[in-house]
């Protein structure tokens, strides 16, 4: 039996018959994995506090199907402190990778990524700009990268004073040019480019087009952190 061994996160984890636990994990190497973990809810199990999110784990696994199993865990490298609000953005985030990365695809550039996002995430003033430049970088990942260089209808470069209306199977249109499509400024197109998002207004133009074409890779399934997310609003 080949025994497997891997730098990985746990993203999401449930319980399983008794004392077992479900786990999905992001490796290096491996990509995503569905992982199943004997005994690891047991509280004589070495592992139960281990299988924790945003921590770096040194995981070993056997099997090659869907759902492998685990053979061992051990921390390798500090947990990040994500509280309150960006524990909740770190568990978006989570949950986007799990609906939206195939199992086994292989995204070494994107597990870096991510091990930045969570690094921002625990020490930067604001949550929402690391949360958009990941949201790119994994459109981009998945191999539906958005197009901020240049108008599509003209082919010149973007403009920041200018207005444009970005159609998601398309790209950024002059916004006289196209009734339908995203309403964004060319100095949020730029800045989501450079991904320079200082600037409230323009990152809230940023947001609703990220959104807008992780929706459309979505096809149409809820997010459950955002319901969290309306939900804390609310309360």
């Amino acid at each position: 039996m080949r025994i497997l061994q891997q730098p990985a996160f746990i993203l999401h984890r449930r319980p399983y018959r008794d004392s077992s636990l479900l786990l999905e994990a992001f490796s290096r190497e491996y990509g995503r994995l569905g992982l199943v973990a004997h005994g690891a809810a047991s509280s004589r199990s070495r592992l139960k506090g281990v299988l924790q999110p945003f921590t770096p784990l040194l995981l070993s696994w056997s099997g090659d199907g869907d759902l492998a199993t685990l053979n061992g865990g051990e921390e390798a490298g500090r947990p990040f402190p994500l509280l309150q609000n960006r524990a909740l953005a770190g568990l978006y985030v989570n949950e986007l990778l799990v609906r939206l990365l195939p199992r086994r695809d292989v995204q070494p550039d994107l597990l870096t990524a991510y091990e930045t996002l969570l690094a921002e995430l625990a020490m930067a003033p604001d949550e929402e700009p690391p949360l958009r430049r990941f949201e790119k970088r994994l459109l981009e990942e998945l191999g539906y990268g958005l197009s901020l260089d240049r108008a599509v209808d003209s082919g010149q470069p973007i403009v920041a004073e200018a207005h444009y209306r970005y159609v998601l199977d398309r790209g950024p249109l002059a916004a006289e040019a196209s009734p339908i499509g995203v309403p964004i400024s060319g100095r949020g197109l730029l800045a989501l480019r450079e991904g320079m998002l200082t600037d409230p207004a323009v990152l809230k133009e940023v947001k609703r087009l990220t959104r807008a074409a992780l929706a459309e890779q979505l096809n149409g399934r809820a997010l459950k952190t955002r319901e969290l997310y309306r939900f804390k609003r609310e309360g």
